[in-house]
């Protein structure tokens, strides 16, 4: 099963800084994604063993959903206060998670670790 662009542009805007170049494709993504540039707020979670890692939210400087969602992602990743700035191996072990806040409703979106150091054990 293939990851949902929102859960993939979060994805994609840590590793930017993990990895210190730009590699998202914005226009691509707003001709694409037309609703990406939509002023959706939205909340990006972070969680390592099942436990808040970072947290960030969409305010009133992010114009659009694309920008809310790569500026939450750096934020939750790299400048929450109560965390340390994420590493490497910990991004690659964890669950991100978006709410995004709609007319009907917060919608909510979460996936699981890039890997898992859970080994499925051999008969």
């Amino acid at each position: 099963m293939s990851r949902s662009v929102l859960l993939q542009l979060a994805r994609d805007s840590i590793a930017e800084v993990l990895e210190a170049q730009r590699t998202i494709d914005r226009s691509a993504l707003l001709e694409e994604h037309p609703l990406l540039a939509e002023p959706i707020f939205s909340t990006v979670n972070l969680y390592l063993d099942k436990k808040l890692r970072g947290s960030s939210s969409s305010d009133d400087s992010c114009p659009s959903l694309l920008e809310g969602i790569v500026k939450n992602a750096k934020k939750a990743a790299f400048e929450d206060k109560n965390f340390t700035p994420i590493s490497t191996s910990e991004y690659l072990d964890c669950e991100v998670e978006i709410l995004l806040d709609t007319p009907d409703g917060v919608i909510s979106q979460r996936d699981k670790s890039i890997i898992s150091d859970k080994k499925t054990p051999k008969l």
